[in-house]
């Protein structure tokens, strides 16, 4: 299991999805999941390790977003 990823996805959700203003249309969250697994590449984190630990990456993006929509938030 690897925390690191957990962590990193938290920090990811927040910075990328949260602050944001973006929709769950099945394009954004496709788009917005590359660039997830393409930050944590870059900060040495693999796919694997984030999905250990939160599941599909995708559908954790999405209940974010619509997370977000419903707590009003932008």
């Amino acid at each position: 299991m690897s925390e690191r990823g957990a962590e990193f996805f938290g920090g990811w959700i927040t910075d990328n999805v949260m602050r944001g203003n973006v929709g769950a249309d099945i394009v954004s969250v496709a788009e917005l999941t590359a660039k997830l697994f393409a930050d944590a590449r870059a900060a040495g984190i693999a796919e694997d390790e984030i999905e250990e630990e939160v599941g599909s990456a995708y559908e954790a993006i999405l209940a974010a977003i619509v997370g977000s929509e419903h707590s009003g938030n932008p």
